[in-house]
């Protein structure tokens, strides 16, 4: 699909000659909001399409979308009332470089500060306008679970990625993934994803998670000063970026295994260089009282 079928597909309802009048005498968000309260933005054939990655086009005077585009206050509001579906973003980034510069500086942003509020504050309150590794890694962490492939990071377990409906970060709980040198750090946790009845794996869980300024953290220092190594051919699922073993490092508390109710001896998370964290545990099994 080529940008000026997104184009208009991403304006549907409007009318083209319409909106480029409107937004010439600068009234095109009263009439964007008013359509937007009415209900008719629902119609937006933007909910149906899947685009293939478009990598050369680089928005040259030739790409059709330079034509009467709309402006990025305008896709905001779109987006807005389609409550930031990170499925609509992914699909508006694939259109051209112009809508993926802006879904990675704009739309995964709002995206992020809607999903999880509280945490984003908290990681920005240092005075920095983005994050570690960038907007569009941390939409993923927050809904995708990434499992893990046979002979990858956790050796022999597999056990495919999925978007998670609904997940709960803490700070409170990060603490207990912390060494007692590095406890005054900032590290978000997410519950274990459980995934039950895996063979001879058992019942495992899948934990991620995100550091707060991690290029200052005293865990980033700790890693360094060990000497630790990064994995030599995986890497971050959420940005690419290499990955420490802070199993290898010996740096995984007993704590960590007492707040995933894990063997201890059966949890190994990883830490990239942008600070996203993930890892794996096997899950102590509950008893028939306290299944009840």
């Amino acid at each position: 699909m080529t940008c000026a079928e997104l184009y208009t597909a991403l304006v549907g309802v409007f009318s083209l000659t319409k909106i480029s009048h409107l937004e010439q005498e600068n009234n095109i968000i009263p009439y964007l909001k008013e359509h937007i309260h009415s209900g008719h933005l629902s119609r937006l054939y933007v909910r149906k399409m899947i685009l293939p990655k478009q990598y050369r086009c680089v928005h040259s005077s030739s790409c059709q979308c330079t034509k009467g585009h709309l402006s990025e206050d305008v896709i905001f509001l779109v987006f807005q009332h389609l409550n930031w579906h990170p499925q609509l973003i992914a699909t508006l980034s694939c259109a051209c470089k112009w809508f993926d510069d802006l879904a990675k500086r704009v739309l995964w942003k709002e995206f992020c500060r809607t999903r999880a509020p509280k945490m984003m504050l908290d990681l920005q309150s240092s005075g920095s306008h983005s994050v570690d590794g960038n907007w569009r890694a941390l939409g993923k962490l927050l809904i995708f679970c990434s499992g893990c492939k046979r002979g990858g990071l956790f050796n022999n377990v597999q056990v495919p990625g999925h978007f998670v409906h609904k997940t709960r970060f803490s700070r409170t709980s990060g603490k207990s993934f912390l060494m007692p040198q590095c406890i005054n750090d900032v590290l978000y946790v997410s519950d274990p994803c459980e995934h039950l009845d895996q063979g001879e794996d058992g019942d495992l869980g899948f934990l991620r998670g995100i550091f707060k300024s991690f290029a200052s953290s005293n865990v980033r220092r700790m890693l360094i000063n060990r000497g630790a190594q990064l994995h030599e051919t995986e890497v971050c699922p959420y940005c690419k970026a290499k990955l420490w073993s802070m199993l290898q490092a010996n740096m995984i508390p007993q704590s960590a295994s007492c707040r995933l109710g894990s063997y201890e001896d059966s949890i190994e998370y990883y830490v990239c260089l942008n600070g996203h964290l993930l890892g794996v545990c096997t899950l102590v099994p509950l008893s028939d009282s306290e299944g009840v």
